[in-house]
């Protein structure tokens, strides 16, 4: 993810104290290329807000109830995922996310200085490539934060093409179903699977994953891209060769020349 420098940093604030969220606010209209394109207060509120805004920057509380900061980071994990700076008012979440590489964290009450050099940080990845390696230290921290860090191997047990992927998320383990799965997506050395609205990270290559999910009804449609062709509503062609996959939920995948053959199928089966 690049910034374009022709516009404004776009920023959402997610905090459940709207107190919180009016200062941060006030903070950030002082910069003249940061926009608050929105602020929620919750996280829920957060995955739909970024779904529908597409911010360059989240600013998100870590303690907030029901689904915490570092829950909501896990559900909206991608490749095409903002930078986080996490806000809050404890200290030990503050150095648990600091270890975990995460960009950077401000303490309430937020300090001018801090905020300041979050922000130049965070200029500082979207203006160049390394905002991939922030990515993937983000989805390496979900994998540290929610238990053992399980490689897809693992995860598929000793079947080749397994029924279910294993997952470890906190103190239990999720059986996602593969039938289940929408679409997956490469991010550096991890893997998010995308399944009932859920995203779940795992360390693993997409071939591993083309051969876990088999020939059936799953395709690879880009060198970061696997989707359940059952989950395919439309599609439409581009001038370049591309095409454009529409799935359930509105999501909208491309497809590269080099894997068009997917195209055909569904033409195929429909």
């Amino acid at each position: 993810m690049t910034h374009a420098t022709n516009r404004p940093l776009r920023a959402l604030i997610v905090d459940d104290e709207q107190l919180a969220r009016r200062g941060l606010e006030i903070r950030l209209q002082r910069e003249t290329d940061v926009e608050v394109c929105g602020q929620v207060g919750n996280g829920r509120q957060a995955l739909s807000a970024i779904d529908e805004l597409s911010p360059d920057i989240v600013f998100l509380d870590i303690q907030m109830p029901g689904m915490d900061g570092f829950e909501t980071l896990r559900r909206f994990a991608g490749p095409d995922m903002p930078v986080v700076i996490f806000v809050t008012a404890f200290a030990e979440h503050a150095i648990r996310a600091f270890e975990a590489n995460a960009l950077d964290y401000l303490l309430k009450p937020i300090d001018d200085r801090r905020l300041a050099e979050a922000l130049e940080k965070a200029r500082a990845q979207l203006m160049q490539s390394g905002a991939a390696v922030h990515r993937d230290r983000l989805l390496r921290m979900i994998c540290q934060l929610t238990g053992k860090e399980l490689t897809l191997d693992e995860a598929l047990g000793s079947a080749p093409r397994a029924a279910k992927i294993a997952i470890r998320e906190g103190d239990e383990t999720v059986c996602v179903p593969v039938q289940d799965i929408d679409w997956v997506e490469a991010a550096g050395d991890y893997l998010c699977i995308h399944a009932n609205q859920n995203t779940h990270v795992l360390r693993g290559t997409m071939k591993g994953m083309e051969q876990a999910l088999g020939d059936t009804r799953f395709a690879r449609v880009h060198r970061s891209t696997i989707v359940n062709l059952d989950r395919v509503r439309s599609y439409r062609n581009h001038t370049n060769g591309e095409y454009f996959l529409t799935l359930e939920g509105e999501k909208e995948v491309k497809v590269s020349r080099s894997y068009k053959q997917c195209v055909q199928r569904l033409h195929a089966a429909r």
